[in-house]
């Protein structure tokens, strides 16, 4: 069957781009060999955003008294956590089959593979194969989990992020391996609800792509959590033979053993550009990604990709805006290119954590001379009201002209609040027009504004 443009895989740059390209006018076909959603909607953002819902209520239920609320002695139903998860999976999953069918977009579920660069190879779930072809083909096949030689995952003792959300039985112990995104949100979900949980880190800091005030300020809230965190530190290897498990880890000191029910390996994403035809495309991959200009188009004119099989941030909103730029290129439109450093990044444990722009460290490196204001969340009236004083915003500007060069922030809700500061930067706004701009009060947007006014010194409420 023929089309303009096929789609290949459904996660959420995938179907935007189907959808973009169907309202651009194009006759669209779009290929899922999972679910509709993807990795995101069904095994990432979506269900363990649920997880960690039911753990902040329950945080919330152990400290009711707190808030001047008797509740007796709560208990977490880890079955029932699991559940809810997975449904508000599903829903989702069928709200992108209504989009698919509002869009008039045709769904073909199978595997593809490219017979020519304007050609697929469908094969069902049954085995039946059908060939479909199109001018343009978005390849938006995403990643999966990352596995080390000493980590081979086998999903029952040694698992990933898909079986960390469906466990049948809520373990006693875990040990956490890396500190990414991933791996600090399991940790915080499973340490909530009574897991004793140890983070083990290659690198001197968790969250290491984070300000490194963050990465401290993150380490010394889960500590008083009773998270375990070992930095500097390497599993080795893993013995699965007795009923849990006995893992060896190099330390800065020498070798320990560290025992536990279950290892969660949270060591990043490798794309999936494997056994789909690439090679005998001639498409370019480097690294294990494929190389894209920055209209998402490959090395072969007509084939697009998009999301984590191309070398940009591993993050669900940068595909999005790959798939609808991919799809607006192709439709002989000229999108705006994205600029990969005004990129925000949330991470949803508890205390929450969002960033954009420039570390403070990768500010100095690139040469300005910078202004920095941090402001405290104890200083705040909303998060003092909300019984959630942790964390802070930490916002740096270039001291010749203002130009607004990163924001940081840790703390209660701090991910809905990121996006003023990826609107103030794309709108090149200056420190002094942040000053400016009233912040309603209370509120914990208003500490961009406090942060911005330390920096410039002239803070009144710290």
């Amino acid at each position: 069957m023929a089309y303009d443009v096929i789609v290949l895989g459904s996660g959420p740059g995938g179907y935007p781009a189907a959808i973009r390209a169907s309202q651009l006018g194009k006759k669209v076909a779009i290929v899922e060999r999972e679910s509709l959603g993807g990795i995101c909607l069904n095994w990432g953002c979506i269900p363990t955003k649920a997880l960690l819902k039911s753990s902040q209520v329950f945080e919330y239920a152990k400290h009711s008294v707190d808030y001047g609320i008797n509740i007796s002695n709560p208990t977490a139903d880890f079955g029932g956590v699991i559940k809810r998860s997975r449904g508000v999976a599903d829903k989702m999953s069928k709200g992108v089959q209504f989009l698919m069918k509002k869009n008039k977009i045709d769904v073909i579920m199978g595997t593809g593979k490219f017979l020519a660069k304007d050609k697929l190879e469908i094969t069902a779930a049954d085995g039946s194969k059908q060939t479909l072809e199109a001018k343009n083909i978005v390849i938006a096949t995403g990643g999966r989990a990352r596995q080390l030689p000493s980590l081979p995952i086998d999903g029952k003792k040694i698992i990933g992020y898909r079986e960390a959300m469906i466990l049948p039985t809520q373990p006693k112990s875990m040990i956490v391996v890396g500190s990414g995104a991933i791996g600090v949100e399991f940790a915080y979900f499973y340490n909530s609800i009574g897991t004793k949980v140890t983070i083990v880190e290659f690198l001197p800091r968790i969250v290491p792509v984070e300000d490194e005030d963050i990465s401290k300020e993150l380490e010394k809230q889960f500590k008083k959590q009773g998270i375990d965190i070992m930095t500097n530190s390497e599993v080795l290897s893993v013995d699965t033979s007795g009923t849990g498990v006995k893992a060896k880890v190099k330390t800065q000191t020498g070798e320990i053993t560290l025992e536990a029910d279950i290892v969660l390996s949270a060591v990043g994403v490798v794309a999936n550009v494997e056994n789909i035809g690439l090679e005998t495309l001639g498409v370019k991959v480097e690294k294990g990604k494929i190389i894209v200009d920055a209209n998402q188009q490959t090395s072969v004119p007509g084939l697009y990709a998009i999301g984590d099989c191309t070398p940009g941030q591993a993050l669900a909103h940068v595909a999005t805006k790959e798939g609808i730029n991919a799809a607006e290129h192709l439709a002989g439109h000229h999108p705006t290119p994205i600029d990969y450093n005004n990129i925000p990044g949330c991470t949803y444990c508890t205390p929450e954590v969002a960033s954009v722009g420039y570390t403070e460290k990768a500010a100095k490196d690139a040469g300005y001379e910078i202004k920095v204001g941090k402001f405290p969340f104890i200083a705040s009236g909303k998060a003092t009201a909300a019984g959630a004083t942790e964390g802070f915003v930490k916002v740096i500007f270039d001291a010749k002209y203002g130009e607004f060069l990163g924001c940081h922030m840790i703390g209660y809700g701090v991910t809905e609040n990121i996006a003023e500061a990826v609107a103030a930067r794309k709108l090149e706004t200056t420190g002094h027009e942040l000053l400016n701009a009233i912040h309603p009060h209370p509120t914990i947007s208003e500490a961009i504004k406090e942060a911005t006014a330390v920096a410039y010194g002239e803070a009144t409420d710290i």
